[in-house]
């Protein structure tokens, strides 16, 4: 009888295997019935290609039914959970200093030093480390031939952004002893190092039987703000002023330092004078909310308005990066509609101020969810996550500073004063060069100048010879290649490559050099380096490689996991679901954080003229003197793709 119903059972699933990629075939076998109609639905517009083109609403589907997909098989747990007795999120109605008590369930998960996750099992490519090496993919493949920018689309501050959200994000735990890489002889003319050293990331076992061993995160990779605030009570301590709830910040607008030079900001590492500007911006919107509360709440004591204005100022971050940010980034109708639905759900913004959350996710958004939701699996950031952040090839070669003293130009654009290398504006070195600036000049600058475009033969040449920094913000010794670093790392760390990195995701993956991109020279390019084995092929080039769509400045590849880890940093935080209310974040607060719309919104309130004198473009992410967006008037969610 048992032979006879698998027999019958294979008979019905012939068909619907003759319509999939073959390597698809045990995975979607191990699917629930209705995740296997829904692949099939997702499987049939990605052969076509169509998705981007669909209409709005129509696209809106189509990513719901991946990143549903995502959530159900694209999530492992790394580590183990603490048994013992739960805590009471009553007790914890703040942000704490090391990211802990967020999940009611698992007081450690999204703490400082908890273990990065994954959306695939891990690939050991212990014997292929040095296959090709990574200095010969960073020279032939990776590295600055001439600048590309980005045209309109993004601007150096921009870039600096998710630099800012990477410090509150990620950074792996290191070992103590150093790995030395070597120019092989064919391309050692062409490496601005020869060799160079740099240390191995931390490899810890996870006490889990299915995962052995894991990486640790020395950052919260909750979205808290800890790039202000640090994700240890220690450095906590040293950005507090302990009066009025506020964090220390120098008159001139810009970050105070120590006696070593070293800024003082919750995360310093590896800084430059960008991500530096964005701290000490947001370290003015927390004292400003400081400020705010205090005159409501006159009884609140100093660790009180410290407490209400974290949670605030973190929640405008995050709102910034989800409907600002990122809608510059992947400049579609059909993104610009998922990303205020991520935040307001479809009824909109309108709606949920009159209302609050009413419907669940595609109705109110993630936002003010009833409970957090994790999927099953423990809050972290992954492996894959940080691969596809490696995005050094948006910064450019030389900030175009502006002379902001000068009549502007033609759309609010100021002259070109000089040009300052860009390597006289990192770590220690670029904070003296910013106090020489000055914040205005600087963000202006920035605002005003088109960052680096995602793509091959475009990663900054002074990036390979870099002085790295450690925990405590000082330089190392040891010059670093950047590029032939990350090709490195996502070996080390038992990251996919190219093509099984988009089977894990469900991506179709490529079979030539052709189906990943129409550029000759990059085809000839690939095929030096790796041959025709595609499956070879590492990540960081596949995505720089890969054929964009219109408007995205992105791979689809790394968008895909952005899909699912940006949903998952709002949906699985209570202080964006459960714990988002006026009661959590005071009323003053939660308005706050509610008429906060833009990045603009934020300069505004602290440089009032920078808007109204430089910035022409809608966005403060776009470059400043860009047209504002047209207006039009068909609903966003009718629109159909140009």
């Amino acid at each position: 009888m048992t032979v006879t119903m698998a027999s019958i059972k294979a008979l019905f699933r012939a068909p619907f295997y003759q319509v999939l990629h073959s390597d698809f075939h045990e995975v979607v076998a191990r699917m629930t019935l209705i995740d296997r109609l829904l692949f099939l639905i997702m499987h049939s517009v990605d052969k076509l290609g169509l998705w981007h083109r669909l209409p709005v609403f129509l696209g809106l589907i189509y990513l719901a039914i991946r990143r549903h997909l995502h959530q159900q098989y694209n999530l492992l747990n790394v580590g183990t959970t603490p048994i013992g007795v739960r805590f009471n999120p009553v007790d914890y109605p703040y942000r704490t200093a090391d990211g802990k008590y967020n999940d009611p369930f698992n007081e450690v998960a999204g703490s400082q030093g908890s273990f990065f996750g994954r959306n695939i099992p891990p690939v050991d490519q212990k014997d292929t480390l040095m296959t090709p090496d990574p200095m010969v993919v960073a020279t032939k493949l990776l590295a600055r031939k001439e600048y590309k920018d980005s045209a309109k689309q993004f601007n150096v501050i921009a870039a600096s952004w998710i630099q800012f959200m990477i410090h509150d994000w990620i950074d792996h735990l290191e070992q103590t002893n150093q790995i030395k890489l070597t120019a092989p002889s064919e391309v050692a003319s062409k490496c601005p190092l020869k060799s160079f050293k740099f240390y191995k990331t931390a490899e810890v076992p996870t006490g889990f039987y299915d995962i052995k061993t894991g990486h640790l995160n020395t950052r919260t990779p909750w979205w808290d703000a800890s790039a202000i605030y640090g994700s240890t009570r220690e450095k906590l301590s040293k950005v507090r002023t302990f009066k009025d709830g506020k964090l220390k910040i120098s008159d001139d607008g810009l970050l105070l330092h120590d006696q070593d030079g070293v800024p003082l900001s919750g995360d310093t590492r590896n800084n430059w004078a960008g991500v530096s500007t964005l701290q000490a911006l947001f370290i003015k919107e927390h004292n400003a909310v400081c400020d705010a509360l205090k005159k409501e709440h006159l009884n609140f004591d100093d660790e009180e308005l410290y407490r209400y204005a974290r949670l605030v100022t973190s929640a405008v971050i995050a709102k910034v990066h989800t409907i600002d940010w990122t809608i510059e980034l992947l400049k579609t109708d059909t993104l610009h509609a998922a990303m205020r639905a991520n935040w307001y759900g479809l009824l909109g913004k309108k709606f949920k101020d009159a209302f609050g959350h009413v419907g669940g996710v595609v109705l109110g958004g993630l936002v003010g969810l009833k409970k957090p939701q994790n999927h099953g699996v423990p809050y972290s950031l992954t492996e894959e996550f940080v691969s596809v952040y490696r995005m050094h090839p948006l910064l450019p070669d030389n900030l175009l500073l502006r002379d902001v003293s000068a009549p502007t130009g033609a759309n609010k654009s100021p002259p070109l004063l000089k040009e300052v290398p860009m390597g006289d504006l990192v770590g220690l070195k670029g904070e003296k060069t910013l106090s020489e600036i000055g914040f205005t000049k600087q963000f202006v600058s920035m605002g005003h100048q088109s960052c680096g475009a995602l793509t091959l033969w475009n990663y900054p040449m002074w990036l390979r010879d870099l002085i790295p920094q450690g925990v405590d913000g000082k330089d190392r010794p040891d010059h670093v290649d950047m590029p032939a670093l990350e090709v490195y790392r996502d070996r080390e760390n038992k990251v996919a490559r190219y093509n099984e990195f988009r089977r894990g995701l469900l991506m179709i993956p490529i079979s030539k050099w052709g189906d990943l991109t129409d550029d000759p020279e990059a085809v000839h390019a690939l095929r030096e380096v790796y041959g025709d084995d595609v499956e070879e092929l590492d990540l960081l080039v596949g995505l720089m490689a890969e054929k964009k769509i219109k408007g995205f400045a992105i791979s689809e590849t790394a968008f895909t996991i952005f899909l699912l880890m940006a949903t998952r940093r709002l949906e699985g935080d209570r202080f964006f679901t459960s714990y988002y209310n006026e009661e959590t974040y005071t009323k003053r607060g939660f308005l706050w954080v509610n008429t906060t719309e833009s990045l603009k919104d934020v300069i505004n309130r602290h440089y009032p003229d920078m808007s109204k004198k430089w910035i022409n473009s809608t966005s403060a992410f776009s470059v400043w003197d860009a047209p504002p967006n047209a207006h039009n008037p068909i609903p966003l969610y009718l629109r159909v793709p140009h």
